[in-house]
């Protein structure tokens, strides 16, 4: 394993940081221990859940990734490891999950205290704000549309002042965010420094060879302001296996049960996927191991979030550690790009 620090801490971490929102769902309990026992094995010690999880978003399963990963933990050493979770964005569809999303101080406080009791733990490493309260483009949007009506009130400085405050009690090392945009990031940076308040340590967004929009001003914000990528869906959505190209649609896959997780699916995404298998095999890699080889090695990137449901497939995303691509392949990889740099934002 390859291990790096969260930027500002002396926290270490794996660079491969097991996901575990399946766990619930597409994973049993029992599934999810021999996962985090596998990982543990080879050196993993970053774990990332949330209280939504697992995925895709139930009232029935809600909070039954951090319970499988908590069941876990409790018989382990706890400060070996490090725990990202997350605070739930206001969104309509989970409202399930209490009347009032946001950041309020109050919900904050509660939604901290329920995920560690279902993590079994005192404190979480990172607390994440899972995506912004304000009208953003996220979550395969990729312009931004500006709605003058909107409802949300700046308050940045109100937010991180409760998260400084929970990482004074003890109950957070640190806070991070997730789904933002430069802007947002900045804001933060700015409120925190002139404030004197804890620091944004990392930005959790997608990150992948068919989704690169984070490099286009993100990664310029996170190595000038010591902010690190938490990259999930570098696989995306499991695209950059392989396994849906000349459109196969393998039994039990996301897409096959989840037909709407389409962000990576479209004929442009497909298109370079081949193109970038073709480029894994002239290599003597896996398309997996060149996609998240790629993201592994970003100067910009302190963890990439695999996710697995089987274990042969959680074996190959953890082996992808070994690999170091040549500048020469780097190169192959933007020509590659350069025909539809960003397909699938």
């Amino acid at each position: 394993m390859k291990y790096t620090k969260i930027p500002q801490t002396d926290i270490k971490v794996s660079k491969i940081c097991l996901g575990t929102m399946t766990y619930g769902q597409q994973n049993t309990e029992s599934e999810g221990h021999e996962q985090l026992d596998y990982a543990k094995e080879k050196g993993v010690n970053f774990f990332d859940t949330a209280e939504m999880y697992s995925i895709p978003g139930r009232k029935e399963t809600q909070g039954s990734s951090e319970r499988i990963l908590g069941t876990w933990l409790k018989e382990q050493k706890r400060e070996d490891f490090v725990v990202a979770t997350k605070v739930t964005g206001p969104m309509e569809y989970f409202n399930y999950l209490r009347p009032n999303l946001g950041f309020s101080k109050n919900v904050i406080h509660d939604a901290l205290d329920q995920s560690l009791k279902r993590l079994q733990t005192d404190y979480a490493d990172v607390y994440q704000l899972h995506w912004p309260e304000r009208n953003v483009n996220f979550f395969g949007q990729r312009n931004y549309t500006h709605n003058p009506n909107e409802k949300w009130i700046d308050n940045f400085k109100e937010v991180i002042e409760t998260l400084d405050g929970l990482v004074k009690e003890g109950k957070i090392r640190h806070y991070g965010v997730s789904n933002e945009t430069s802007w947002g990031v900045m804001r933060q940076v700015a409120e925190s420094n002139n404030n004197n308040l804890t620091t944004c340590k990392t930005i959790q967004n997608p990150y992948s060879l068919l989704n690169r929009t984070f490099e286009i001003n993100l990664a310029e914000v996170a190595l000038r302001e010591q902010i690190g990528l938490l990259a999930y869906s570098p696989l995306a959505f499991g695209v950059l296996s392989g396994k849906y190209l000349n459109g196969n649609l393998p039994e039990k896959s996301r897409l096959k049960l989840f037909p709407n997780y389409s962000r990576y699916s479209n004929p442009q995404a497909l298109q370079l996927t081949a193109a970038y298998a073709d480029l894994a095999s002239k290599n003597n890699m896996s398309l997996t191991e060149l996609s998240l080889a790629f993201v592994n090695q970003r100067p910009f990137v302190t963890g990439t979030i695999i996710g697995a449901t089987t274990m042969d497939q959680l074996k190959e995303n953890i082996g992808s550690i070994q690999f170091d691509l040549s500048d020469d392949l780097l190169k192959e990889i933007d020509q590659i790009q350069n025909l539809q740099p960003n397909p699938a934002p």
